[in-house]
């Protein structure tokens, strides 16, 4: 008897809402490690949005209305340096599927590399998120999943392309804003 997987739609319907999250992250060529926080907002935006419309032209593909297009805002406070570091940015993701649990992922900016790109996942029997995107020089790859309707967690890494070395590592916990439900 096989397990019912998670269909993308679904995983991405869990995600939608506001989230704090609290990061760390491994940078292990140079023995640094960044914690951050950050408030991070996913939400469904339209097929027919300017901005869905314009990473399908720069990836030269008609829109296609079978996609699940989101935007992920975040604000983040970092320690990098000796004084806290406030940054926020947008990241549009549009996911297209293969299958139930598997397709291509557009982004308006990559994870690793902040040009537009294009990345693989797929759903597994544990109901993870895996994304994986190829860059010029590097390799990403994250693992999403839920620990509880309220409660995810993402796994990282980053590779380096030509000799596969292990760059960057990050694991991040994310915790619903449960007031953010009630907008």
């Amino acid at each position: 008897m096989t397990k019912n997987l998670t269909k993308i739609n679904q995983f991405i319907d869990k995600s939608i809402g506001e989230w704090k999250s609290i990061r760390s992250t491994h940078t292990l060529a140079f023995q640094e490690f960044e914690n951050s926080t950050s408030k991070i907002r996913i939400k469904h935006i339209n097929s027919n949005n300017k901005k869905v419309i314009k990473i399908f032209k720069n990836h030269k593909l008609s829109v296609n209305l079978e996609s699940i297009a989101i935007s992920i805002k975040w604000q983040a406070i970092s320690d990098w340096e000796d004084e806290d570091m406030s940054e926020g940015d947008e990241t549009i993701m549009i996911f297209l599927p293969k299958d139930e649990n598997s397709g291509i992922v557009l982004r308006n900016k990559g994870y690793t590399e902040s040009f537009i790109s294009s990345s693989n996942y797929f759903v597994d029997e544990q109901n993870n998120l895996h994304i994986k995107t190829i860059y010029k020089s590097k390799v990403s790859e994250e693992r999403i999943f839920f620990l509880s309707p309220h409660i995810r967690s993402r796994f990282s890494t980053i590779r380096n392309l030509e000799n596969n070395s292990l760059i960057q590592t990050s694991h991040t916990s994310e915790i619903r804003n449960l007031a953010s439900l009630k907008d």
